[in-house]
């Protein structure tokens, strides 16, 4: 049997920064963590299509602070930062209705290069995929889009019922390398799923970037200059 390991998980404090900060006490620490499950399960379905990379979720006992990473900002920034504002009334209505004294900021930052997040990637595979497009040309697709961007490696893997076969089965595809057990490897992994009128596709997505020392925080070293908050 083989034993996976995840990544990110594998390099985290070492290469990675954690997206969530905050401290709680025993008794609130439950309450806190579902507060902040529900916010990126909510974002993820709210945003989607909109090259969401990461969400940073930052709380005080006042306050909290919610930064998107995203490739697309103008879909979620809106005209004149409307888009914005009615997503940060809908994360206080939905999940702060009680609390009207509750501050919420959304502030949203630009990924630098969208090829090379690999949850960016998954996510417009998901979308071909859902179009109906043969998935060989989608996964040739992303390793095209990622070598252009300056990857040093990309594996991709699709697994179901490819192209509406009776039987699943599990294709993938390589460029480069991507040293997997070495820590110091810059690897970004994302999974994902493309619900077809066949069934429901998994996705999953290796990049590798290159060897570095120290740790590495997206929402400084991934974006561009400019950002938007609300």
């Amino acid at each position: 049997m083989g034993h996976k390991v995840h990544p990110k998980i594998f390099r985290m404090g070492e290469l990675w920064t954690w997206d969530s900060r905050w401290f709680r006490s025993k008794n609130k620490f439950a309450e806190s963590l579902e507060i902040d499950h529900n916010i990126r399960k909510f974002l993820k379905t709210e945003l989607k299509g909109a090259a969401v990379d990461s969400v940073k979720v930052e709380m005080s006992p006042r306050d909290i602070t919610i930064t998107i990473l995203t490739g697309k900002p103008g879909l979620i920034i809106g005209r004149g930062g409307a888009g914005i504002e009615d997503l940060r009334k809908k994360i206080q209505k939905k999940f702060f209705p009680q609390n009207k004294d509750k501050q919420i900021r959304v502030n949203v930052q630009e990924l630098a290069n969208p090829s090379l997040s690999a949850t960016v990637v998954v996510e417009q595979m998901a979308m071909d995929l859902e179009k109906r497009m043969p998935f060989r040309r989608v996964l040739k697709g992303a390793i095209e889009r990622s070598q252009r961007a300056g990857a040093l490696g990309i594996k991709v893997a699709v697994s179901g019922r490819l192209n509406g076969a009776e039987i699943a089965r599990r294709e993938w595809l390589t460029w480069g390398k991507v040293p997997l057990a070495t820590i110091r490897s810059d690897v970004d992994f994302a999974i994902g799923t493309a619900h077809t009128i066949y069934g429901a596709i998994g996705i999953k997505v290796w990049i590798y970037k290159g060897e570095r020392f120290g740790r590495k925080d997206r929402f400084t070293d991934d974006v561009k200059e400019k950002s938007f908050s609300k």
